[in-house]
């Protein structure tokens, strides 16, 4: 059964729609209201709260902090200064990929490591012979998200001008409410946005002002479902939807290298030995049997199939995580694993895995869909991924829209 996260006592009592699922063990919202609509233009067009609690936590301390992360991930660890966060995969010896997320260097010995599935024991078993301390922090700290173009706005009216220098993935020590926080400029909706660490028996305090005095600048809280849509839109994957990790996979097939997931920029071979390090090395520069990549759907085609069924077009109300096949003519080269209506974009995005070499920027697919029961295939396109980016998620200083 899950367990509150330590702003339950707040998002219980604003979640109107009851409608609540289970994230690692923890409540998570789905949405507030009845539909997540108002949520997620908050993200795009004001600033949005997101609990982000439930991400699994890790604090990597020691002489050996640093060889320890850079032994595990893909990337060049050595090379991160104090203040600096990265997006990182770590793999297995065969280079398959066991889960994504990222890490702060908060001081010279001293990481932050989130995940979205547990990693303690991954991160134990590769400290033989370091003289390291792996602490999970995952019920110590609390964790909120605070996205959109108003987001700095908000930030620098209870943290003050630290906001302005704040530089994208990078993190600072502030204060808010009188409450030690570290603030990070990093989301997961591909918009301007932060995320705040803070030590949960003083997590009401730093909810209650950012409300209060978010007011003026449109805050409002947002759950999964309006998550959902913006992290599709930024092209962002998702465990156990996009991809498996390895240590779940069941067949060859559910088993991803970084390359496959588009992450390739990620793997740096010539740094010193990780996990993996000979197994990626090998792949690197050949292209991959096939990678996940965005799918623009032919909305007109939609709108006809249900015009011919007598009914008004229908766009999707909830990102799908239902996994849909992929053709081209009459053979099936990969399948849409998350779908979405951007309401921001008006347009039918999905994330794919599709085989090589179907993955080509402008290589013309067909996704089936389903209109009354019937299945039909309907045209789509390879786009570049990310389908939404705009300037403001990596100006510095941002902007600080009132």
């Amino acid at each position: 059964m899950p367990v509150p996260t330590p702003f339950h006592p707040r998002t219980l009592a604003l979640c109107e729609s009851l409608s609540f699922r289970d994230w690692s063990g923890f409540y998570a919202p789905s949405s507030y209201e009845s539909h997540h609509e108002h949520e997620y233009h908050a993200i795009r067009q004001a600033a949005a709260l997101i609990d982000v609690s439930p991400l699994f936590k890790y604090l990597v301390t020691g002489p050996d902090a640093t060889r320890l992360v850079d032994r595990v991930i893909a990337r060049d660890a050595t090379r991160v200064a104090v203040g600096q966060v990265i997006y990182a995969v770590w793999c297995d010896e065969h280079g398959y990929v066991v889960d994504d997320g990222t890490l702060t260097r908060v001081a010279e010995n001293a990481w932050r490591w989130t995940a979205a599935d547990p990693t303690l024991r991954w991160l134990r078993q590769n400290a033989a012979r370091l003289d390291v301390t792996i602490e999970d922090i995952t019920e110590q700290v609390a964790a909120l998200a605070v996205q959109g173009p108003t987001s700095a706005a908000v930030l620098r009216r209870v943290a003050g001008a630290v906001i302005e220098r704040l530089a994208y993935y990078r993190a600072a020590d502030a204060e808010i409410a009188g409450v030690p926080v570290s603030i990070s400029r990093t989301g997961y909706t591909g918009d301007l946005g932060y995320e705040i660490w803070i030590p949960a028996d003083r997590a009401l305090a730093v909810w209650d002002t950012l409300m209060r005095e978010g007011r003026a600048f449109g805050i409002r809280p947002a759950g999964m479902l309006a998550l959902d849509v913006a992290r599709i839109e930024a092209g962002l994957l998702l465990i156990d939807v996009d991809y498996h990790g390895v240590r779940k996979a069941q067949t060859a097939g559910q088993r991803y290298t970084p390359f496959e997931l588009g992450l390739g920029r990620l793997v740096q071979t010539g740094a010193s030995p990780f996990v993996g390090r000979a197994a990626l090395a090998r792949l690197q520069g050949a292209p991959p049997a096939r990678q996940i990549v965005g799918l623009e759907i032919s909305w007109e085609a939609v709108e006809a199939l249900f015009a011919a069924a007598g009914l008004p077009p229908q766009a999707p109300s909830t990102a799908s995580r239902v996994p849909v096949p992929v053709y081209q003519g009459r053979r099936q080269v990969g399948r849409a694993t998350s779908t979405t209506w951007s309401p921001v974009l008006k347009r039918l995005l999905a994330l794919a895995t599709l085989d090589a070499p179907h993955y080509a920027i402008g290589t013309r697919v067909e996704v089936e869909t389903t209109v009354e029961a019937v299945r039909y295939r309907v045209p789509a396109q390879v786009v570049r991924l990310p389908s939404f980016k705009p300037d403001r998620k990596t100006a510095t200083p941002p902007g600080l829209r009132a």
